[in-house]
């Protein structure tokens, strides 16, 4: 099985970068891990209520385009599942036992996403329901893919 990112927008500070590296560089050993970085779509000035969906369509149109027919797909939403590291964890082994696809996350774009995108989502997950930045979010959520794997394993990094 491979876990699969699929993100809108750039990466642009170092620190992240630095952050998310040292993560992939932990985990090459244990799983295959891709970061899939998409354009965000250019957002009008004071944009109408249209031109917005107009945004988040175009922008799920490409996150649809990188996921496979059998892939489980999990998109990271505000109003999803609020997981704790554990069912996490769980979520990864059980999709590499009998999943048959691989993994794929989703971090959408500023104004969120598109309604096929939550339509063609296997699960919504939730890290709170505070509002963080994406790229924050991105370097969270490898961190928590890593300590997936480590509790998978039986590590005490968990603890």
């Amino acid at each position: 099985m491979k876990i699969k990112l699929i993100v809108v927008g750039k990466l642009k500070e170092k620190y992240l970068k630095e952050g998310i590296a040292e993560y992939q560089k932990r985990m090459q050993t244990m799983l295959s891990l891709e970061i899939v970085e998409l354009a965000d779509e250019k957002i009008p000035e004071n944009p109408s209520e249209k031109e917005m969906e107009l945004v988040k369509n175009r922008e799920g149109e490409k996150i649809l385009a990188r996921v496979q027919a059998g892939d489980k797909l999990a998109i990271l939403a505000i109003q999803g599942k609020l997981m704790s590291s554990e069912e996490l964890a769980n979520l990864v082994k059980e999709t590499g036992i009998y999943g048959g696809g691989n993994l794929v996350f989703v971090i959408g774009g500023s104004l969120g996403l598109a309604r096929e995108v939550y339509q063609r989502a296997d699960v919504q997950i939730s890290f709170g329901r505070m509002t963080l930045p994406h790229q924050l979010m991105r370097l969270v959520l490898v961190e928590q893919i890593y300590r997936a794997q480590m509790i998978n394993r039986g590590s005490t990094y968990h603890k």
